[in-house]
């Protein structure tokens, strides 16, 4: 239960009923993130068009490093809903969702590329409180993934740490996206 009341559908504006429609149909189900970020709704607003935007922007990595970094963010945080979603969201992409078992002994792991162990240690560096990003780990990442690749890289990292902060802040846990029957967002 989150530590503030969610916006009801019934105590919905006309514009919330339409982003909850709209996450409805595309999620299964109004994400709790959402129901609680809308007691703000032009906060809502501005983070539901930036996402959209990342989702759209974000292509200079392969999606399955990409779902990877973020799904560790939020492992490391341990934002359970974020875990809970994300797992959805690879098993949707059709990745491997039972290597994720192993994502805290990724290092020793032979589920994980050498690219992805590095960009695992870097979502680990980046999710330390203070970060502890090494000038040779963005060096390594640049002369596997270049500038660009890197930079998507960090922004991703870093989005999914201010997510997991904002659901663990208030509260928001795992909403059963990835368990039997509450897997309430279809298959593409």
């Amino acid at each position: 239960m989150a530590r503030i009341p969610l916006v009801s559908t019934k105590d919905a504006n006309p514009l919330l009923k339409l982003v909850y429609r709209f996450a409805k149909r595309r999620y299964g189900a109004v994400p709790e993130p959402f129901a609680v970020a809308a007691h703000h709704p032009r906060l809502l607003m501005a983070s539901g068009r930036h996402e959209l935007a990342v989702q759209r922007a974000a292509t200079a990595l392969p999606v399955s490093l990409r779902e990877l970094v973020v799904y560790a963010a939020a492992v490391k945080l341990g934002c359970s809903w974020c875990v809970d979603f994300g797992t959805m969201l690879q098993k949707h992409e059709g990745l491997d969702v039972d290597r994720l078992k192993e994502i805290g002994s990724y290092r020793e792991s032979d589920k994980y590329t050498e690219l992805e162990k590095l960009a695992l240690a870097y979502t680990d560096a980046m999710t330390e409180t203070p970060t502890a990003v090494t000038d040779e780990q963005v060096a390594e990442l640049v002369d596997r993934l270049g500038h660009a690749g890197v930079v998507e890289l960090t922004y991703l990292i870093a989005l999914e740490n201010m997510r997991g902060r904002f659901n663990s802040a208030f509260g928001i846990v795992d909403q059963g996206f990835t368990s039997g029957e509450a897997c309430r967002v279809p298959m593409p």
